[in-house]
């Protein structure tokens, strides 16, 4: 192996290690890919994952410097093609080998920046936020899926965009009370987190579920090589929604919801008997 492939797999394998070290749901549905999607959707999970914990984590540092050097930090590297933060270097081999609209980067870090400043989230801030926090996420990920199909790119775009809404929201619902209690958001619109009523959650769930409807439509329209990793985290968050949808109110607000790792189990084999593999 030539060195500079040593160096490139080494990054990967950072990211692949940040991805199983923070989730367990997306770890396993990218097991479930071809080979040769895996190394650049952990890529892009290591990418988001250490820009989400500037801001959400590292309360005693100046976090708007840090994330504005990490910006900086990540167009150097994707304009040089190479960068001695592994998470970095990896992901712009993503970016630079499937043609990723810089766009879509920039968005994601938008949202990550509002993190900084919006503490109660309107209407339109909030639909900003989902869409470059959660959307782009997965419009990255389907460059990679489609392999340069642009057609196929842009039939799935709208689901794609609908199934990462879906994701976040459930995570929204789920951290509702520590993103109050330790961090001051309330990303839900028009909702007071002292006064959430059975009401206001159902019609979260509600807007959620016709998320999660147009996601699945995109999800069987997707290449063979990566259905079933995708397929496998929508049966993870949808068997977490349904968990936060019979919890009452003051529960979900009192502790944090979720799947054990022995049920993630048993939904794995079932989704791989339901894709018929």
């Amino acid at each position: 192996m030539a060195k500079m492939d040593l160096y490139d797999e080494a990054c990967f394998e950072c990211s692949k290690l940040i991805t199983t070290k923070y989730s367990t749901s997306f770890s396993k549905g990218i097991k479930a890919f071809n080979k040769q999607f895996r190394y650049p959707v952990y890529a892009i999970y290591g990418f988001v994952r250490y820009a989400d914990e500037i801001v959400d984590t590292f309360h005693n540092h100046d976090k708007a410097r840090l994330i504005s050097d990490f910006k900086q930090e990540t167009f150097k590297a994707i304009n040089q093609k190479i960068s001695l933060n592994p998470v970095l270097h990896s992901f712009q081999i993503v970016v630079n080998q499937y043609s990723i609209d810089h766009q879509l980067i920039e968005e994601f870090l938008r949202s990550m920046e509002m993190d900084l400043d919006h503490k109660v989230y309107d209407d339109a801030n909030y639909q900003t936020y989902i869409h470059g926090s959660a959307g782009v996420i997965g419009l990255m990920c389907l460059q990679v899926f489609c392999e340069g199909n642009k057609e196929l790119y842009q039939q799935l775009m709208p689901m794609a965009l609908s199934l990462g809404a879906a994701f976040q929201k459930i995570n929204f619902l789920r951290d509702i009370k520590s993103d109050y209690e330790d961090r001051g958001r309330t990303y839900f619109p028009g909702i007071d987190f002292k006064n959430f009523t059975q009401q206001d959650k159902q019609r979260i769930e509600a807007d959620i579920q016709h998320d999660f409807d147009e996601g699945y439509k995109g999800i069987m329209l997707l290449p063979k090589g990566v259905r079933l990793g995708v397929y496998v985290a929508y049966c993870y968050y949808l068997q977490l929604f349904k968990k936060i949808a019979h919890t009452p109110v003051n529960e979900i607000l009192d502790h944090r919801i979720r799947v054990s790792n022995i049920r993630k189990g048993l939904l794995y084999v079932k989704a791989r008997i339901k894709q018929g593999i």
